[in-house]
């Protein structure tokens, strides 16, 4: 095979054998750009897609991303009616949350491999298949064993696309600018825990529980049909910087009809001037017909992850602060109702000042990052270029990062004990709000500082990386969720959120050191 039809493992595009000064282009077996050590200023740019490329594709990715918490926050509100309507405790329905986040922890390991392995958009258009399928049935579940199944099988669909926002976002983003992208991403995922609880109210209030399901089942179908149509592929094994050509499969739609006008245009010139035919074919002849390949998956690379000390670490820290958000997000409800005489739908609408603080965070920390990484260029005479991929081998990466994410996380400690106290002692409903913003400043900007340092040591491997991640929040999160109100129980709001906050504040020396 040529050296202009192959493509190297970690998806750079090679071009010609050595550059006009002398050094060796990119092998077939190269690494991934952030481990090679070639002089800065010969790496070649690190995507072909524009600023405003990169940012609707990853916003397009985050939108995908929105439904996998909105699905778990939407159904709460109607747990009581389906209990009614089903026949069943209120424990037997819980259990349908507690299956959803064990598979919404498990699922992504395999389908992040294999999304690094064949592309984003075979692995999109799988999960949207499964997740519209399983909406249609859980909207026409007959009983709870039915119910059950299909919320198995709902969370499998949805859970993964978290995972591969974060895989987008480095397949186009350079670590220099990898911060602000991340806060873009995640966005949608913000919103939806502020959102779900209030749509969910409306609809189970007004229509009934199954109409949940219909609204994510037409959401989804909308959003299937525009990923089809315009989001393209951005894999790096499959399209390198995004300059290579691949194969139709990969194709949206729109291009597709684009290829077939031209193609049409092309044998209408011919025919009218039979002299074309005989010209050279173009590298776009060339590269259309090219063998769709699938590379060998490794659905246990995230568990590899996982058991590698430094990112086990890494994900244990970041999971134990985001176990205060669902600690937090699981008891407001039954102390908003208890202290203010909150309804479901005032409850819903408490969660909006923690979203607001995490889109703050998502907005302007994201270029806080940005920001921290360019100062330790500087300071080390490293060439900074947003276009172009570092070499991190040598540089402070972990050190750029959490220089930003630990002064978020000793707030993010210090507002869990104080909501807790506030809780207590039935403070105006001010002190809450104003606590749950800086709460969303807290745990969403660590939370994202960390997901950026998780994509930067782990070039190519984004999908399991995010995907491990995954796994541990939702094992953490699923045992904060389980614990809080017994601990409410048995110490009091302040008391348990007072041992809550410390936990989380440990995790600050421990990331100071590793």
């Amino acid at each position: 095979m040529s050296a202009t039809s192959t493509q190297s493992e970690d998806g750079h595009r090679p071009s010609e054998e050595k550059h006009q000064d002398g050094h060796p282009e990119a092998k077939p077996d190269a690494k991934p750009p952030s481990e090679q050590p070639a002089p800065q200023h010969d790496r070649p740019i690190y995507s072909v897609f524009t600023t405003w490329q990169k940012r609707a594709i990853v916003l397009s990715a985050a939108a995908g991303a929105f439904f996998s918490p909105l699905t778990a926050q939407i159904y709460f509100p109607a747990l009581g009616m389906l209990a009614k309507d089903l026949n069943v405790s209120l424990t037997q329905i819980n259990l349908t949350v507690t299956t959803y986040m064990i598979f919404q922890g498990i699922t992504p390991m395999f389908i992040g491999s294999f999304a690094d392995a064949t592309g984003r958009r075979p692995a999109y258009l799988i999960c949207f298949v499964i997740y519209i399928g399983a909406n249609i049935g859980c909207a026409l579940a007959p009983n709870y064993a039915a119910l059950l199944v299909l919320r198995m099988l709902q969370s499998a669909g949805s859970s993964t696309t978290v995972a591969l926002c974060q895989a987008v976002v480095s397949d186009m983003i350079t670590s220099a600018e990898r911060g602000q992208y991340v806060g873009y991403a995640a966005v949608p995922t913000i919103l939806a825990p502020a959102l779900g609880p209030v749509i969910g109210g409306l609809i189970s209030q007004f229509l009934g529980w199954r109409w949940i399901f219909w609204f994510l089942t037409i959401l989804a179908g909308a959003f299937t049909v525009l990923y089809a149509l315009f989001m393209p592929e951005t894999c790096r094994n499959v399209v390198g910087d995004g300059s290579l050509r691949p194969h139709k499969a990969y194709r949206t739609l729109w291009q597709l009809g684009k290829d077939a006008l031209e193609d049409r245009r092309r044998a209408r010139n011919n025919e009218n001037n039979p002299d074309l035919s005989l010209q050279p074919t173009t590298s776009r002849a060339s590269t259309t017909k090219q063998a769709l390949q699938v590379r060998k998956l490794n659905p246990l690379k995230s568990l590899a992850i996982l058991f590698d000390k430094e990112m086990f670490l890494l994900l244990i820290y970041s999971s134990i602060v985001f176990a205060g958000f669902y600690a937090v997000a699981t008891a407001m409800p039954a102390q908003l109702s208890r202290n203010y005489g909150f309804d479901d739908l005032h409850v819903g609408l408490m969660f909006l000042p923690l979203g607001g603080g995490s889109i703050f965070a998502a907005a302007v920390l994201g270029r806080l990052i940005n920001w921290n990484y360019k100062r330790h260029c500087r300071r080390l005479g490293v060439p900074f270029e947003r276009s172009k991929q570092h070499d991190l081998a040598g540089f402070p990466i972990e050190r750029a990062r959490l220089e930003i994410g630990l002064p978020l996380l000793a707030l993010a400690g210090a507002v869990l004990m104080g909501w807790g106290w506030a809780m207590q002692y039935r403070t105006h409903l001010a002190v809450p709000c104003v606590l749950l913003f800086l709460l969303g400043i807290g745990i969403i900007g660590f939370s994202n500082t960390s997901n950026v340092l998780l994509v930067d040591v782990n070039p190519g491997h984004a999908g399991s990386a995010t995907a491990a991640n995954n796994l541990t929040r939702c094992l953490v999160g699923a045992a904060a969720t389980a614990a809080i109100n017994p601990m409410i129980s048995g110490m009091g709001d302040g008391w348990a959120f007072l041992s809550s906050g410390p936990s989380v504040s440990r995790v600050r020396p421990c990331c100071s050191s590793s």
